[in-house]
């Protein structure tokens, strides 16, 4: 048996038994070496509708915008146009006082100068001090508060420069905090390239690569191929949710460089096919092979370490904007070590290998996603039909 078959003999059933508790459908794209080895679409865009997931299925990939805004923020770094270790301050004037809230043993808050700047590496490495809203602390209550309304009223800018009016939740470069650092990344591109985010974006990845629908707004003729969301309540009951999608309507005026994109498998998957192939596809450079590297190796110290603590992230470190895997058997894993990616609220999952040159891009439209679930189990499959 090839492997080819030996992949889809175990990968198809697996993917069918996660749709038996959601999602309703997904797809997946593995290639190695710049050859398909697996593709499949399985059950439904739409279950009231019984529209089925296809190759031009249109998908809210989250935070997998993620990893596109570092690589285009990396692509004005090697244009010389800052280096990591700058003071953001220099280039955004909202963050060059940054204070910060400490507290005593008590619980006790005082708001206190904040002792180093934030430097670029910082946004990357989500070691800023910015978090997204929250309840968790004051910095994420006002985080919340600032933008609540961001998705219908700010632009890029605006809302990075509300993002900025919050103090810090710890000191810059001390600790590891998930939040809208990638969100200020995208206002710096927009003002090193004095273009929006999107339109830098469309003009230097998108077009060059071909992805035709990997936008920030839905276009019309995407409408009817965007693929419902679907809220689970763990029993197998799904439940249609529209909560979230204002953000990609024609008016909306912000481009979330953490979560706003839309794509599709395919598009993504050339998108994934360049960062596997060191930073060039069919001609088309994006990145050097060196910058490749530099983002995918662990960028965090002993105590950020610690504070990236996902159960599904055990054995990785974090580098610039990706997950990087450094201990295959902290985490039970198979893969290479150096493998990284990251993944999208709805449960999309992206994979890179450079030593194997392979990439998995596997799409659905679940909350909650079952991430530490089914993304494992999908890297465990890949691997270990690997010859």
């Amino acid at each position: 048996m090839g492997r080819n078959d030996r992949l889809g003999e175990r990968l198809t059933p697996l993917l069918k038994s996660f749709m038996e508790k959601g999602p309703v459908g997904c797809a997946c794209t593995v290639v190695h070496r710049g050859e398909v080895i697996y593709q499949e679409t399985l059950g439904y865009a739409d279950l009231d509708k019984k529209q089925e997931i296809n190759l031009n299925t249109v998908y809210r990939i989250y935070s997998m915008t993620k990893v596109v805004t570092c690589v285009a923020a990396l692509m004005l770094y090697e244009k010389g146009l800052y280096l990591l270790n700058d003071p953001l301050g220099d280039y955004l004037p909202e963050f060059q006082n940054p204070q910060v809230y400490k507290y005593n043993d008590f619980g006790v808050k005082t708001l206190v100068p904040a002792g180093a700047p934030i430097r670029i590496k910082d946004l990357f490495m989500m070691t800023s001090g910015i978090t997204y809203g929250g309840d968790g602390n004051e910095t994420e209550r006002q985080t919340r508060a600032k933008l609540e309304k961001a998705a219908e009223t700010m632009d890029t800018r605006t809302a990075v420069k509300a993002i900025a009016s919050v103090p810090l939740a710890f000191e810059p470069g001390t600790r590891w905090k998930y939040g809208m650092s990638h969100d200020v990344l995208a206002a710096l591109i927009e003002v090193l390239s004095g273009q929006k985010l999107g339109d830098f974006v469309e003009k230097e990845i998108f077009e060059p690569l071909g992805m035709k629908d990997t936008t920030f707004r839905i276009r019309e003729d995407q409408r009817d191929r965007l693929c419902t969301m679907y809220d689970s309540s763990g029993d197998g009951t799904m439940t249609p949710n529209t909560r979230l999608d204002a953000c990609y309507q024609p008016d909306c005026q912000l481009e979330s460089g953490g979560a706003g994109l839309l794509s599709t498998i395919g598009d993504y998957s050339k998108f994934a096919q360049v960062l596997a192939n060191g930073g060039e596809l069919n001609g088309t450079r994006i990145l050097s092979p060196k910058t490749v590297q530099l983002m995918a190796t662990n960028h965090l110290n002993a105590q950020q370490l610690r504070d990236f603590d996902w159960t599904q992230m055990s054995g990785y470190g974090y580098g610039l904007g990706v997950r990087v895997l450094l201990d295959p058997a902290a985490g039970g894993n198979n893969g290479s070590i150096g493998e990284f990616g990251w993944a999208g609220m709805a449960g999309s999952y992206l994979l890179i290998d450079p030593k194997e040159e392979i990439s998995i891009v596997y799409m659905q439209q679940l909350l909650p996603s079952r991430e530490p679930f089914i993304h494992p189990r999908i890297r465990a499959v890949v691997y270990g039909a690997m010859e």
